[in-house]
Formats: structure tokens, C-alpha cells, sequence
């Protein structure tokens, strides 16, 4: 019984070593109409741009991971902040592309969208106080640029078209999450200051602990 399918099987590999990839199985791409794709050309582009700046945001708040987590520096607290930072920015540049899918854009490579280099502002820090204030304009920075995507694509000057539903998310959900992120690193700013006020490096050390804890 054996005999028969090991014969099938040779017979099959002869086969297609003759006939190459003419026996392989190719489908045709799926003809889908094209009148869902409403997004203009300036709105992808700054769209497209944006994974990159998320990406680019995740790798400094990586940087300033590591950098607090080093044995020399031994800050735990300031390290799993920053750390989770960085999750949750990369977690923003999915969404991202997740949208632009939705939307029916991105049907190429979707790595093209990270042009290298990609690195951090830095990768030092001489305090978990500037390390924060560092943050904070970058967080500054990423809420800029969001606004300029919803400004852009609210009225595109070339284009009579406004992207209701693309500005509502943007203003809804990525918005809002930055101000209270925003928000959030301007009181750990102004509770580390005075505690460094109250008790020099010492202070640090303290709030390093009450960070690790998730009390501040």
C-alpha cells in the first residue's frame, strides 16, 4: 500500500519541477469598487507622517527606560513610567495604521511608513526632573502635530472636502488622552520639585518609590 502513494508523490515533484511556478496557485486581486475611498491625498500624507513621530516617541520614552533602569542610576520608578510611555505611544501608531486600514489606504508595504533613521532625542538624562520636563514637551510637541492633522483635514485648502469622522477621532480619542497625559506629567513635575525643595537629591530618591508604587 505504501508503494502507490510514494510513486504519487515522485510523480507529483517531477511534475512540478517542470512546470515551475506554473502550478502554483495565483488569484487575481479581488475586484473591489473604489467609490468607499473618500480621503484626500493631504490627510493620508500628515496621517502617514504621524505613525512615524509616535514611533520615533516611543523610542525616547525606550531611551529614558533604560537609562533610569541602568545599575549606575537604579531608578525603578522612573524606569517603569517610562516605559509604560513607550507602550502606550507605540500602541498610538498602531491605532494609526489601524485607521488608515479601516479607511482603505495603506495597501502597499505598510514599513514604508518608517523611514529610517529612527532614534530618540536622547539618551542621557542628568535627573528624573529633567527626564520629566523632557517628556513633557514631547508630549507637547505630539499634541502640536495631532492638531495640525485635524486643522489640515477639517478644511483642506486644495480639497472641498472636510473629514468629519477622521477630525472626531482625533479630537476624541487621541486628544483628550493627551491633555490628561499632559496634565498628569505637569503635577509629577511640580511634586518632584518640591520635594527636591524639601529634601535635596533625597527627594528623588522618594518619589522614585512613590512612582514604583503608583501613588503619584
Amino acid at each position: 500500500m505504501k508503494l502507490p502513494c510514494v510513486l504519487l508523490v515522485l510523480a507529483l515533484a517531477c511534475v512540478s519541477s517542470t512546470f515551475g511556478d506554473g502550478l502554483k496557485c495565483t488569484l487575481k486581486p479581488a475586484d473591489i469598487p473604489t467609490t468607499w475611498l473618500d480621503m484626500v491625498d493631504p490627510c493620508i500624507k500628515i496621517m502617514e507622517s504621524q505613525v512615524k513621530i509616535e514611533v520615533e516617541a516611543a523610542m525616547t520614552y525606550l531611551a529614558m527606560g533604560a537609562h533610569f533602569a541602568r545599575d549606575t542610576i537604579n531608578r525603578p520608578g522612573f524606569s517603569k513610567f517610562f516605559f509604560e510611555s513607550a507602550s502606550e505611544e507605540r500602541e498610538h501608531a498602531l491605532k494609526i495604521i489601524e485607521y488608515l486600514l479601516m479607511r482603505g489606504q495603506l495597501t502597499s508595504d505598510v514599513s514604508k511608513l518608517l523611514k529610517f533613521p529612527l532614534k530618540p532625542i536622547r539618551e542621557e538624562w542628568n535627573s528624573g526632573n529633567e527626564a520629566l520636563i523632557n517628556a513633557l514637551n514631547l508630549e507637547s510637541q505630539v499634541t502640536h502635530n495631532i492638531r495640525d492633522i485635524i486643522v489640515k483635514c477639517e478644511n483642506p485648502q486644495t480639497y472641498a472636502f472636510n473629514d468629519y469622522h477622521l477630525v472626531d477621532y482625533l479630537t476624541s480619542d487621541f486628544l483628550d488622552e493627551q491633555y490628561k497625559g499632559q496634565r498628569d506629567l505637569a503635577g509629577k513635575i511640580s511634586t518632584l520639585g518640591k520635594m527636591m525643595q524639601t529634601h535635596g537629591h533625597l527627594g528623588e530618591f522618594l518619589f522614585d518609590k512613590k512612582l514604583l508604587n503608583g501613588e503619584i
